[in-house]
C-alpha cells in the first residue's frame, strides 16, 4: 500500500487531497504507475451521501444498490487495483449546461420545502436529495478531469440517484440531474474535447440524454434498450435532427433478449460508427437493469456479458481516445445481481492493459 493510502476492506482510499483535479496538495498520493509510466489504477467515485438520497419505503431505487455494490468491490481480489475518490459539488454552470434554471431553481425549491416528489418530474426525494445530486453529477465531472489528467486509468462513478432520463425541464425515471450529460459538456468545455460517445445499456431507453444531445453532432449517442418499456422513446428511427442528425443510434429490442442481440449491436452497430466518430472521450450510461433477474426489465445479459461490453468499450477507448473511459452508475435494481454485474465491470476496467 502506497504512503498517504487508506484501505478499507480491500479498496484504497484516497486522502482528501486526492480529491483535487488541479491542485494536489504536498505530499497527496497518486495511483500507481506501471513500468512504462502509465497508471494502473481504476478510479471509483464514491460518497456515502449518495445512500442519504431516499426515494420512499420500498422504492427500488434504494441505498441498498451501492451499499451490496462497495461491500462486494471491496472483498475482490482485484480490490487493491481500485481507488475510492471521494466527490465535488457540481458548479451551477456545470448543472445549467445541460438543464434549465428553472429547473434547477424547482429542484432547490421542492427539496428545501419538504415535498416527496419533483414537481417537475416523478422523482422522489428527501432532505439530502439535493446534495447527492450535486455530488453525483460532480463526481463524474471530476472522474472526466482526472481521467483526461491521466491520474487514472479509468473510472467509475458509483453515485446516486442516476442521470440518464433527466432532460432540460424534467426530472424522470428516478433521475434528477442527468450525470452522464453533465459530464460531457463539461469535457468540452473545459478539456476542448471535440467528440464525445456515450453508449447507454440501461435496460431503459435514456430519453433525457437523447434529448439533449438530439442535434448535436459532437456526441455520438449509442443506446440498447428494452421496447416496449419506459419511457417510451428509442425507436429505431431517431436517429438525431438538425446538424446532430445520424449522430443518435437506437437499438430496441424486445423483452427476452440478451447477448446475440445487445453484444451484438455493440459489436456490429458502435465499433464502426465510432471508427467513423473517431471519439476523444468515452463515457458509459451503466445501467445494470438489463441483467437476468432485475425487477424492472426482462433483458437476460449476465455478468459476462458485461464483461465483454466494458471490454468492447475499452477497445474503442484504447483506439480513439487513448484509453480515456468513465462509466457512471444509471439502473440495477437487484442489490446482489447488480452488484455482481458491477464486479464484473469493474474487474474488467481494472484489469485492462492499454
Amino acid at each position: 500500500m502506497h504512503s498517504g493510502r487508506a484501505a478499507i476492506a480491500g479498496i484504497v482510499v484516497a486522502g482528501a487531497a486526492g480529491c483535487n483535479s488541479s491542485n494536489d496538495a504536498p505530499g497527496t498520493a497518486h495511483p500507481q504507475t506501471s513500468a512504462t509510466g502509465k497508471n494502473t489504477v481504476t478510479a471509483v467515485i464514491y460518497d456515502p451521501i449518495y445512500n442519504k438520497h431516499f426515494a420512499g419505503t420500498g422504492h427500488p431505487e434504494s441505498p441498498r444498490r451501492l451499499e451490496a455494490i462497495m461491500g462486494l468491490l471491496n472483498e475482490t481480489d482485484f480490490a487493491g487495483r481500485l481507488e475510492i475518490i471521494k466527490p465535488r459539488d457540481a458548479s451551477d454552470d456545470g448543472i445549467l449546461a445541460v438543464h434549465s434554471k428553472r429547473y434547477l431553481d424547482q429542484v432547490r425549491e421542492d427539496i428545501t420545502s419538504g415535498r416527496k416528489m419533483l414537481a417537475m418530474g416523478d422523482t422522489g426525494v428527501c432532505a439530502d436529495t439535493l446534495d447527492a445530486a450535486v455530488k453525483a453529477a460532480g463526481g463524474i465531472c471530476l472522474a472526466v478531469d482526472d481521467v483526461i489528467a491521466g491520474k487514472y486509468r479509468n473510472a467509475f462513478c458509483a453515485v446516486r440517484p442516476p442521470g440518464h432520463h433527466s432532460g432540460e425541464n424534467r426530472g424522470s425515471g428516478f433521475c434528477v440531474f442527468n450525470n452522464v450529460a453533465i459530464a460531457a459538456r463539461h469535457a468540452r468545455k473545459k478539456h476542448d474535447i471535440s467528440r464525445v460517445l456515450i453508449a447507454d445499456w440501461d435496460v431503459h431507453h435514456g430519453n433525457g440524454t437523447q434529448e439533449t444531445f438530439y442535434s448535436d453532432p459532437s456526441v455520438l449517442f449509442f443506446s440498447t434498450h428494452q421496447w416496449p418499456l419506459y419511457p417510451g422513446t428509442g425507436r429505431a428511427d431517431e436517429t438525431g435532427a438538425g446538424k446532430g442528425a445520424g449522430a443518435t443510434i437506437n437499438c430496441p429490442f424486445g423483452a427476452g433478449a440478451g447477448h446475440k442481440q445487445i453484444v451484438g449491436a455493440f459489436r456490429d452497430k458502435l465499433i464502426g460508427a465510432a471508427d467513423r466518430f473517431k471519439p476523444e472521450l468515452v463515457l458509459i450510461s451503466a445501467g445494470f437493469d438489463s441483467r437476468l433477474g432485475d425487477p424492472l426489465g426482462g433483458f437476460c445479459l449476465t455478468d459476462e456479458d458485461f464483461a465483454e461490453l466494458t471490454g468492447i468499450m475499452l477497445d474503442i477507448a484504447r483506439k480513439h481516445s487513448s484509453g480515456r473511459l468513465v462509466s457512471t452508475l444509471e439502473g440495477g435494481y437487484n442489490p446482489a445481481g447488480l452488484a455482481k454485474a458491477v464486479r464484473a465491470h469493474c474487474q474488467t476496467l481494472a484489469s485492462y492493459e492499454a
